[in-house]
């Protein structure tokens, strides 16, 4: 007998497997003896009171066993052979696209401008050694793409767009804890996500599709108005329908198509600082206790949203128990990002405190720091028009030239500017700063001086507000960390919204956070899906 049963329950009761089975037996009126296994299907903290829950949903086998999987694997066959389709960019939406490419009996070839994802690693490492950022493999570049080393959270409110659980079960079939499948915010982490994703590159191979790294598609292949393929900068042509998933850093993609009269438009983008606290200090206020998390909880996340002067200010990719990194992906600009590992057991939690900014917004308001801006020779090839309304890279322009802003202030290298909290609020600069995981090191320097009013005022009201919300956390203990700006693509590739296809360029189907459509693992990875079934219809293959 298989029964479906919801607890609420004490955080060591829900640790411990004889006392959650002695809890189950009993709700159940059952010998425990007769519970043969116990499958986790939902579980979620509620920490809203004092006391702290579990929330668990469970399925009870009562004098049965549960079955060895719990999920059904999906099948990829051999491809080699079949109809290619050429897959721009292995991060989520590149991956996940080329997989179901597989499933539908097409054969995947994806190029990758960065290296393999262990390769990336040394990279990596010299931007903290030696504050050098290889434009081709740093945080944004490389296979994963941005999210193999900014966490490997899962949550998306994308449910209506595609099958989440699909995606979900793909990651645990390469690798990933089934915990996922039940977890309300999903988490790898970003010590195991490396080596799930290696093993969809095998997966790909072996069933026939093809994986070239360290090769840059600079070019698509049009014939007649349709895509045909993409050239290399090394030379080479690739032919076939070109899924385009190449993240939100790709500018030199966006440049390439507003070149060649791709329909193109700015789209709102959201940026602020990353903000660090003690993540003891964290734990204190989210669980109610002077003990913080104890023995049974993980590291406590939150999640902040205000109103600010018609504009959201909200917390971004919290990340309990984490770091924060470097992740510019050029020179000359300061970027920072969080993640965590699988434990989420550093002393740190972060999250990024960013202001929703809209493509108006830079012909009021943000007119006058983009002008500045526009000054440095940095910006001297840009065109004039680029920063006139209409124009589809103009908040790319912003986000530019609010990274380069944060390179001046942190002395022209990776190390960041940086301010406590409570200074940002009270207009004080910081005469030191607190311990940081921020390993390419922080310089004090007044966010609230240099950073555009627009952010700086909407940033102070909403930590105000948050404060107000959550005792403590307004404190001159946590850090700023200037600039979080790659929220998401600062540009939308229009397509049409049943093909998919680029709105003028057939044959083209744009993908995943780059394109504008999607933001985090998962949404890109359903969005991946998505275009590759779109793709393989026009082939001729079943999207059953």
């Amino acid at each position: 007998m298989i029964q479906t049963l919801q607890l609420r329950v004490p955080p060591h009761v829900a640790a411990d497997d004889r006392q959650l089975r002695r809890h189950v037996a009993q709700t159940l009126g059952v010998e425990g003896r007769s519970i043969c296994d116990l499958r986790l299907r939902r579980r979620s903290i509620d920490a809203r009171q004092r006391q702290v829950f579990v929330n668990l949903t469970l399925e009870v086998f009562v004098n049965e066993h549960a079955p060895a999987l719990d999920y059904e694997p999906v099948h990829y066959p051999h491809v080699e052979g079949a109809p290619r389709v050429v897959v721009v960019g292995a991060g989520p939406g590149g991956l996940f696209a080329a997989l179901r490419l597989i499933e539908l009996g097409c054969c995947p070839v994806v190029l990758e401008r960065g290296k393999d994802v262990h390769e990336r690693r040394k990279d990596i490492a010299q931007i903290s050694r030696s504050h050098t950022v290889d434009a081709e493999s740093n945080y944004s570049f490389g296979e994963g793409g941005a999210g193999a080393y900014s966490d490997g959270k899962l949550y998306t409110r994308s449910k209506k767009r595609g099958n989440v659980e699909k995606i979900l079960r793909v990651f645990c079939q390469f690798g990933a804890s089934t915990t996922i499948l039940a977890d309300a915010h999903p988490h790898i982490g970003t010590d195991r996500l490396p080596r799930i994703i290696e093993a969809m590159r095998h997966q790909i191979l072996e069933s026939g599709g093809e994986v070239h790294f360290q090769t840059r598609a600079d070019r698509l292949l049009i014939s007649h108005g349709k895509v045909c393929g993409v050239a290399t900068a090394d030379g080479r042509e690739f032919q076939g329908p070109v899924i385009l998933a190449t993240g939100h850093s790709a500018r030199d993609v966006y440049r390439h198509l507003h070149q060649a009269g791709a329909a193109l438009e700015a789209k709102a983008l959201a940026v602020g600082v990353r903000l660090e606290h003690p993540s003891a200090l964290i734990d204190r206020i989210q669980y109610h206790s002077a003990e913080g998390r104890g023995k049974y909880l993980p590291a406590a996340e939150y999640s902040f949203v205000a109103q600010s002067k018609g504009r959201g200010v909200y917390s971004f990719c919290m990340c309990p128990g984490g770091i924060v990194v470097p992740a510019a992906s050029g020179a000359e600009q300061v970027v920072v990002n969080g993640m965590s590992p699988s434990l989420r057991n550093s002393a740190w939690s972060n999250s990024g405190m960013v202001v929703e900014t809209h493509a108006d917004d830079l012909d009021g308001e943000l007119r006058p720091f983009l002008e500045e801006a526009m000054h440095d020779d940095a910006f001297a090839h840009l065109h004039p028009e680029t920063l006139q309304a209409g124009h589809p890279l103009r908040m790319m322009c912003f986000q530019e030239a609010l990274e380069r802003a944060a390179w001046v202030q942190g002395g022209r290298r990776q190390t960041a500017p940086a301010q406590r909290m409570a200074d940002f609020v009270n207009r004080r600069l910081s005469c030191d700063l607190p311990t940081s995981s921020y390993t390419p090191g922080l310089l004090a320097s007044p966010l609230h001086f240099w950073m555009p009013r627009f952010i700086s005022e909407r940033l102070k009201e909403g930590f105000l507000a948050f404060g107000r919300r959550s005792h403590g956390f307004l404190t001159n203990e946590a850090t700023m960390i200037g600039v979080e700006t790659r929220t998401s693509s600062p540009v939308r590739i229009v397509r049409h919204a049943e093909s998919l296809q680029h709105v003028d360029l057939c044959g083209l189907y744009p993908c995943g956070e780059g394109a504008g459509y999607a933001g985090g693992i998962v949404s890109a990875a359903i969005d991946g899906e998505r275009c590759a079934e779109a793709c393989a219809a026009t082939l001729g293959r079943a999207t059953a």
